[in-house]
């Protein structure tokens, strides 16, 4: 999961452009773009609902607010009165960390500049026990990167707390009680530190055939082209600059590894002594597309063709996209 660090700004510093300027062609003219910026930074106040967000971020404990006639439990507590019972004051209550999911959560993979940190994400609503309302939360997997269909309407999740809480709606996410252990579940207050997003277990590949150890031959060779190229191209190094990662890949046919190191990429044959993370695919030819830019890595993993082993790693996919797009763009000059 991602963490907050302590000298994180409101406006995140990567998303801050640069100084500069390009011209653009727009029917048949150019004109020149300058980046430029205009600040505008307030406080706001969180109003009727701070008994809720103070709960979240000092209390680990997830508030409602009850009709004190019809005794319905509405999650946020977003009334102080209850407009089915002739505005019948409510009360605040404490409401169970497990619930259902009401709906299957979309998830969002290419999110914007300010959720980017936070991506893939499942997006859904959850029924709480002891609530009757749905609460709109994210969703994530300790099993990987967030596929379709991994997380359905009627799941059981548990609601997790994250370790650093500022009194906002992502202070919390709901993971799949599934994923968890019985202690877990119950554990009133669970925190992102206490689960171990390093569990998620490896997909077993079947035992290969000659004609697909010749493949996965053939396919490294041609991937080990497409790295050299890549290590060539300005273009394509800038876009894994200040980027470190070592990567084991698993095949049917073999393994090797990817290695970024800001801004240069290399392929090792075999194994990979402390890899950040995995990635599996039965047939190698598609991570060879995905880096020949004749597919997308990206379109692998939401299709179920590319596994990876951390949800947070999706990013470095979409870096190994880039680079793949700024080859051919080069190219093609």
């Amino acid at each position: 999961m991602t963490e907050r660090k302590a000298s994180a700004k409101v406006i995140p510093t990567e998303i801050i452009p640069e100084p500069g300027s390009r011209t653009v062609a727009i029917d048949g003219k150019d004109y020149l773009v300058a980046n430029d910026a205009m600040f505008t930074f307030y406080q706001r106040s969180k109003g009727e609902l701070s008994p809720y967000f103070v709960a979240l971020r000092d209390e680990k404990r997830i508030l409602g607010c009850k009709c004190t006639r019809c005794g319905l439990v509405r999650v946020p507590p977003f009334l102080t009165h209850c407009p089915d019972c002739e505005f019948t004051p409510t009360e605040l209550v404490e409401v169970q960390q497990v619930g259902v999911m009401n709906s299957t959560p979309p998830i969002t993979y290419f999110a914007t500049s300010l959720f980017q940190r936070m991506a893939p994400f499942g997006r859904g609503r959850v029924i709480l026990n002891g609530a009757d309302t749905a609460l709109s939360v994210n969703v994530y997997t300790t099993t990987g990167i967030l596929v379709p269909g991994l997380i359905k309407k009627g799941a059981e999740v548990k609601v997790v707390f994250r370790d650093d809480r500022i009194g906002e709606s992502s202070d919390i996410f709901c993971v799949p009680t599934c994923e968890l252990t019985p202690e877990q579940v119950e554990k009133k207050g669970l925190q992102e530190s206490e689960i171990n997003w390093e569990a998620a277990v490896i997909p077993q590949l079947p035992k290969a055939s000659k004609e697909q150890v010749g493949i996965y031959e053939d396919s490294v060779r041609e991937i080990a082209s497409v790295i050299e190229e890549m290590n060539r191209t300005e273009r394509a190094k800038r876009d894994i600059a200040e980027w470190k990662r070592d990567i084991q890949v698993k095949t049917m046919g073999g393994e090797f590894g990817i290695l970024i190191d800001d801004g240069e990429i290399r392929l090792r044959q075999g194994k990979v002594a402390s890899p950040d993370f995995v990635m599996v695919c039965e047939d190698p030819r598609v991570l060879l597309d995905g880096l020949a830019y004749r597919g997308a890595l990206t379109d692998a993993v939401i299709l179920k063709k590319l596994w990876i082993s951390k949800n947070q790693e999706f990013v470095t996919i979409f870096k190994l996209d880039r680079m793949a797009r700024s080859l051919a763009r080069t190219s093609k000059r």
